[in-house]
């Protein structure tokens, strides 16, 4: 790289002066992504991973020799995002007097922005936001029409809703009530304004700032123009921003946020942003091209999170209302077909054209009701067959029931499922499957247009999984009837569908295709983690080596811990495996479990501090935090975290964190070992005990692996083992955040101390390898007596 280049993102560099890690990061970076490829990036915390990612991306965007034209970061942490938006303000501080700023957006949902969400007003609140703005703005389109078609244009509605607060506050009456949110009053009423009512008729309900929007874009449709407020040089525009410069323009925000992602230099977001096929398909798509450096933040969650996202499924309570929805679009016709007069609000004559613009017979309508009904009759024989032959006496005891996975092959053996064989032989075939995306889009497109309630129509999504299901191969992607508990009054007392919600699941296994593929649509970028080890492993799940066979260049980085080694103490201890067959069920007394224990209270009882315990799940946190209440060597309070809400989530951390020393027991795979900061004194030690290897006995589980032994070879490695490792490491990770931070990290169970036929020392990196050096039982209380003692 030559100097200039150096001198060019060291204007753009933070901070005074870069790491050497940093600086080799983010030369390795730009060279990369210059040449069309990934850097992939494992770096301990105090890498400087953020800023590192933000000053190679943006310097490659204001670079003229570059085809770059912005950053895209995806996070699926909010504290990480948090993090992005510091690192870019603080980018921002730095730049010589004669740069504009780095223009940056952070993306959110529209509950987070619309005006009238935010502040419960005008009949709209977070829990029917997205169904209310959908319908709201539909309706304010078709008032303003076409050119001529419209009943009044843009502008005569916002100034009808102006006019409408002019006119309050001429009354006389002192207290005038503007709408007002992120403490910037807007141009309108609390109240939701309608247009044309009178006497005999209610008007019709519209978005004031949706309108205002649409007023102010241009014939040419270019959404930027319509932007009433300068964004290029405010720097970072976060969602109060947005909410404050919008709203008090008097325009919709959540338009504003379209309007000008793709015309700023770094936008933040989520995976949803890049990877959800909705999320881009309607909005974020406009960045999803080779002029986009993108920055994957904790990549080691972009296999299971992606996985997530290019999964489907349809619930039992979907197909319902879609039954309801398909009705309400045929009876019409079939009313006025034989000379009865039509039921409810939809014309037939208004069913009929929309069918015949979207080229789909009423007879397919009735095909794909007739195919949802029996569908959901056997749903139900099989949810109630299950019942009979495994929970005798299910209906006396709803209460007393477990979720369960219903698996519609064998998940070992890839065939076709038990769903499809069902529809094949009752006579439904691709005629139903494959148009039944079609057919669910144009009957909500009738029902929008015909009904005023503002609601998410069923019968798009059930049609677009059922086309899905049939067209998805049966090795990749794995089929079952998933049950989960619940509680609905309005269900009949002896019906399982009171205890249970049901969901047809189609599981994409092997998500490596649909990461490799979307990677390759961006320019270049980077993918970081603390715990990103083995790498090899790493590229071969999220499709990396594949664009490097297509010519997509892929570097490597690993950087280990920068902080003084002498301030942590790092223990692999030699105890027996906690598997379930040493350890048997919570309760047993055996050596496996007495010597964890051991383990855990020893580290509890010798720090000065804060101790985390990470358990292999939720169950062995509780025993395990029983256990350390009756130990005479923890003489500090012990909490339990149990898999809860984020608010009870944020309560337990929130007393963690205040008064004297605790011990915090949770399981590994929950939310409280990784995403959360513990800098400070927050954490003096953290402990982990076992290997956190999800259920292996769960069908899905077991198809993944099937279907992982299939594309990599080893399937317990790579789909269960080392996502596993990287759960452990993230917990020992929240230990050391800083230079002056001291802390001891300890990793119980021989499968981290040894070499045997189930060990997992080879997947920790070299760096940890040797620091995390074996140790006995018997030697951990001197071990750590020894640290502290070095450290009072």
């Amino acid at each position: 790289m030559s100097e200039a280049t150096e001198e060019a993102w060291r204007s753009v560099f933070g901070h005074d002066e870069p790491y050497p890690e940093q600086a080799d990061g983010i030369e390795a970076a730009r060279e990369v992504a210059a040449d069309d490829g990934f850097l992939t990036l494992e770096g301990a915390c105090g890498t400087g991973k953020t800023m590192l990612a933000l000053t190679a991306g943006i310097d490659l965007v204001r670079d003229p020799d570059s085809d770059f034209e912005r950053v895209l970061v995806l996070t699926s942490v909010k504290q990480q995002l948090r993090q992005f938006e510091a690192d870019l303000n603080t980018i921002n501080e730095g730049l010589p007097d004669d740069w504009r700023p780095v223009s940056g957006m952070t993306l959110v949902g529209k509950a987070d922005v619309c005006p009238y969400a935010r502040e419960n007003r005008g009949g709209v609140d977070t829990t029917n936001v997205y169904e209310r703005c959908e319908g709201l703005r539909e309706r304010t389109r078709n008032l303003v029409g076409d050119a001529d078609g419209g009943e009044a244009s843009a502008g005569a509605l916002v100034e009808q809703a102006r006019r409408a607060q002019t006119g309050f506050a001429d009354t006389g009456d002192d207290g005038v009530d503007y709408l007002e949110t992120a403490g910037e009053p807007t141009p309108y009423l609390p109240q939701m304004p309608e247009h044309g009512g009178s006497a005999t008729r209610d008007g019709v309900e519209f978005c004031p700032f949706y309108a205002r929007y649409l007023d102010d874009l241009p014939e040419d449709g270019d959404a930027a123009e319509a932007v009433p407020f300068d964004f290029t040089d405010r720097g970072l525009i976060d969602a109060e921003e947005l909410v404050r410069l919008s709203a008090g323009h008097g325009t919709c925000p959540h338009s504003m946020m379209g309007a000008i992602l793709p015309q700023v230099e770094v936008v933040v977001g989520n995976y949803y942003h890049a990877f959800d096929p909705t999320t881009v398909g309607g909005f974020t798509g406009a960045l999803v091209d080779d002029s986009t450096f993108v920055v994957c933040d904790e990549a080691h969650m972009l296999e299971p999170r992606v996985r997530d996202l290019v999964s489907d499924g349809v619930a039992d309570t979907s197909l319902r209302d879609a039954e309801n929805e398909l009705t309400r679009v045929i009876q019409p016709v079939q009313f006025e077909d034989a000379g009865q007069r039509a039921q409810g609000t939809t014309d037939a004559d208004l069913v009929r054209g929309e069918l015949a613009d979207a080229e789909v017979s009423l007879d397919e309508v009735k095909l794909l009701r007739e195919f949802v009904v029996d569908l959901r009759e056997e749903v139900d024989r099989r949810v109630t067959g299950f019942l009979d032959a495994e929970r005798v006496g299910w209906r006396e005891n709803l209460t007393d029931l477990d979720d369960e996975e219903l698996p519609l092959r064998d998940p070992e053996e890839p065939a076709v499922d038990e769903i499809t064989e069902w529809a094949r032989d009752a006579g439904y075939g691709e005629d139903v499957w494959a148009r039944a995306e079609q057919v669910g889009a144009v009957v909500a497109r009738i029902l929008d247009e015909a009904e005023d309630e503002d609601r998410q129509r069923a019968a798009p999504g059930v049609g677009r999984t059922l086309n899905a299901w049939y067209r998805c191969d049966h090795e990749s992607y794995f089929r079952e009837l998933e049950l989960t508990r619940t509680w609905d009054e309005t269900a009949p007392t002896d019906s399982w569908r009171r205890a249970y919600s049901a969901r047809l699941a189609l599981h994409n296994c092997v998500p490596a295709d649909a990461i490799g593929e979307r990677l390759a649509d961006f320019g270049g970028g980077v993918l970081m983690s603390a715990t990103l080890a083995p790498l090899d492993v790493f590229r071969e799940v999220t499709g990396l080596n594949y664009l490097e066979a297509e010519g997509r260049p892929v570097e490597e980085r690993t950087y280990g811990l920068g902080f003084p080694e002498e301030n942590r103490a790092s223990f692999a201890l030699d105890v027996p495996k906690f598997t379930f067959s040493n350890r048997g069920p919570p309760g047993e007394d055996n050596e496996t479990r007495r010597a964890h224990v051991d383990a855990a209270a020893e580290v509890a009882g010798t720090t000065p501090g804060n101790v985390l315990v990470g358990m292999p799940s939720y169950g062995e946190a509780e025993w395990m935090a029983g256990e350390l209440e009756a130990d005479a060597r923890v003489d500090k309070a012990v909490l339990l975290d149990e898999s809860s809400d984020d608010t009870a989530t944020e309560s337990l951390k929130a007393d963690f964190f205040a008064g004297d020393a605790k011990v915090l027991v949770t399981s590994i795979r929950g939310t409280l070992t990784e995403g959360v900061d513990y800098e400070g004194d927050r954490l003096a030690a953290a402990v982990v005990c076992g290997v956190p290897i999800i259920n292996t006995s769960s069908p899905r589980t077991r198809a993944v692996k099937t279907a992982y032994d299939r594309e990599f070879g080893d399937g317990f490695e790579t789909a269960l083992t080392v996502p596993a490792v990287r759960k452990a490491r993230q917990a020992i990770g929240r230990v050391i955040r800083g230079t002056d931070e001291v802390g001891v990290r300890c990793l119980v169970d021989a499968r981290y101390a040894r070499d045997s036929w189930n060990a997992v020392r080879e997947y920790l990196p070299e760096y940890e390898r040797e620091e995390f050096r074996p140790v006995s039982s018997d030697m951990l209380r001197f071990g750590l007596e020894r640290f502290w003692d070095g450290h009072r």
